[in-house]
Order: structure tokens, then sequence, then C-alpha cells
């Protein structure tokens, strides 16, 4: 009878001869500089759609920064012509009041001297015209001298321009008061925006506005321009507007006037807008993007998602081969939620990868 016996190390021999090697995994990708091969039946080929490009009809178009502002004739800023103290004010922030409506009251003697001024003025045209009248009856009786009468009508006459010339100071000053009290009036009509009027405060004649009234149903935004661009815009242009507060907002304008003259310093001319603003949403001092329409021109335009980034670079895959893609470096330019215009690096007739871009690797 034959016993067999294993040693470990004819057991160590055995086991190792009979243990399997596990298969090793494929490359997906061959990469060969900026160029990559996929490896056939690799899944990635399945997540990768291409298209041709072509040229399409696409816009131009410039934005610029600009700041809202009030239009200088719907903006009054109101201080007291004459030094007083202020008895009754008529108005509120945030009141709405009409050209012409009493804003405030002041006891200012100063508008008591320009009444004086009327009323001494309108009195001596009274004296004036009756010896003026009495010297003619003279002359015409035959007792009175001629120069007198000549001198009569020249004091008459000039008693009428000093008259008219005190009526026009006291109309100027636009007010119903009397007896040495002034009603300030709205000279345009809009919506009191500050108001710093204290009942009883002194004013001096030359002291700073106590009331702003501006008319903000309309505002324009001042932008920028550069040089370079300015010749594709003109007055009446359309424009669209975004504010950062209000970014879902659309807001439309028009050119209302452009600079004749360059900023020397940025090299830009300035661009004024005009916006309706119903609802007041636009506040004076808001930043804004306004967005200028160029007119439009053969372009190279693909798909948004075609673009990829790399650092501050961007590129698009380039099909070069049935499953080989070169990555090309690209200068896009004017973006829109679905589409990109490529200012520089394909043209007409590449076949570029439009969905997939993620999935392929990195490369120089």
């Amino acid at each position: 009878m034959k016993i067999l016996i294993f040693t470990p190390v004819l057991a160590l021999i055995i086991s190792c001869s009979g243990k399997k090697e596990e298969p090793q995994p494929k490359e997906a990708f061959h990469i060969q500089g900026n160029r990559v091969t996929i490896m056939n039946n690799d899944p990635v080929l399945k997540k990768i759609t291409t298209e041709t490009v072509t040229e399409q009809e696409s816009g131009n178009s410039i934005t610029s920064a600009g700041t809202i502002e009030t239009i200088p004739n719907n903006y009054a800023e109101i201080a007291s012509p004459f030094s007083g103290r202020v008895i009754r004010s008529f108005v509120s922030i945030g009141q709405h009041v009409n050209a012409g409506s009493p804003v405030f009251e002041i006891l200012a003697p100063g508008y008591s001297s320009v009444q004086k001024d009327y009323s001494d003025a309108l009195n001596d045209l009274r004296l004036a015209e009756k010896n003026y009248k009495r010297q003619q009856d003279l002359v015409k009786h035959g007792v009175g001298i001629q120069k007198e009468l000549e001198e009569a009508e020249t004091e008459y006459k000039n008693k009428k321009t000093s008259l008219s010339n005190a009526s026009s100071t006291l109309n100027a000053y636009n007010s119903k008061g009397s007896g040495g009290t002034y009603i300030i009036k709205a000279p345009i009509s809009g919506e009191i925006i500050s108001n710093k009027i204290v009942t009883g405060q002194y004013l001096k004649e030359d002291s700073e506005p106590v009331v702003i009234i501006a008319e903000l149903s309309k505002v324009w935004i001042s932008g920028a321009v550069k040089e370079k661009d300015i010749r594709f815009i003109s007055p009446g242009d359309p424009v669209s507007v975004k504010v950062n507060t209000y970014p879902d907002m659309e807001i439309t304008g028009k050119v209302y006037h452009i600079s004749e003259l360059v900023d020397e310093d940025t090299r830009s001319i300035k661009v004024l807008i005009q916006c309706d603003n119903p609802q007041r949403k636009l506040k004076p001092g808001m930043y804004a993007a306004v967005t200028y329409s160029a007119g439009t021109e053969k372009a190279v335009v693909i798909p948004s998602g075609a673009l990829m980034q790399q650092g501050d670079r961007q590129y698009v895959w380039i099909q070069s081969g049935k499953q080989e893609f070169i990555k090309r470096i690209v200068i896009p330019g004017n973006t829109s939620e679905k589409t990109v215009r490529i200012n520089s690096g394909l043209k007409p007739g590449d076949i570029i990868m439009t969905q997939g871009g993620i999935y392929m690797p990195d490369t120089q």
C-alpha cells in the first residue's frame, strides 16, 4: 500500500498553478498630443453627437455699461429766492405735484422790497401820466411850453419802462403771497423725491435746495461706446437694457443722443438712451448693461453645448476620422441661450462634437 504525502512546497506549487489571472481593462482612449481616438465599442461613442459647421445670419451687437439718470427737463431743485423764515409747507416726500402747485411759504423781507418797488413804480407812473396829460392840455390851449410837454412825455415813457421791469420782477417769482410772505411753487409736475423743509427754519437766499421734484415716467441711461463701434449706432436705434436689480425684467429703449465729443482718456463716446419707466422701477444712479443692435452678417454659429472650457481658453472637438477627434482652440463672440458665435478657429465644413465633450479626456 502506497501512501502519498504532499509537502507544503508541492501544495504551494499546485495552488499557484491553479490560480486564474484577472483580465486587464482595455483603454477607452488613445491620446496623442491633442488628438484623441476612441476605442471600438466604447460606451462613450453612444454619448457623442456631431454636426457640420455652416455659416448663418448672425446679429451683431455691442454691450456697454451705463448709469440711469433723470432727464434734466424733468428734474427740479427748489431753493428759496429770498432770505426768510418758513411759515408753512404744502408737500411731503413721495407726493405728486403739478406744475404751479404751492410747495412752501416763507416770510421774506426781500419779497416785501420787490412788492414795494412795484407799488412805487405804479404810483410814479400814475403821477407822470397825470403830468403828461396836463402838459398836453396846456399846449392845446396855447398856454403851455412845447419843451415842458416833451420832458413830461419822456418822463412818462421812463416810468412805464420802470413799472414794466418791476412787474416782470414780481411775476418772475410767481407768487400770490402778500404782506412779505412768499409762496414758492413747483416749476414742473412730478414726485417729491427729497424734502428738507422744516416749518420755522430760516433760509438764506443762497441756501442749498430744500425740495427736489423729479418726473420719472421716462429716464435716461448714460453709456459710453468705444470709438471703433460708434459707426454702428444711430439716433432712434432700439436697444435692450438689463439691470441687476431686476434681472428678469425686459427693458427696451431708444438711442436719444450721441455726443459730438470723444473722451480722450477712454476713446469712447457718450450715448444717451431714453427708456419708459411707468412703474418707477428704474432709479437714478442704478447701473445698467445696454445692448445695441449693430446689424447682421454671415458668421459661424454653433450650439452652446459644443463649446468647452479649459482654464481661460475655450475649445471644441473637431472630428478628424471615424472615431478620432482633435481639440481646437476657438475665439467665441456673441452668445445666446442656445448658440454661440465663433469669431475665429472654425470654418464651414468642419465637423464638431456637439454633445459628449464632457466625457473626453484631458489633452495638451
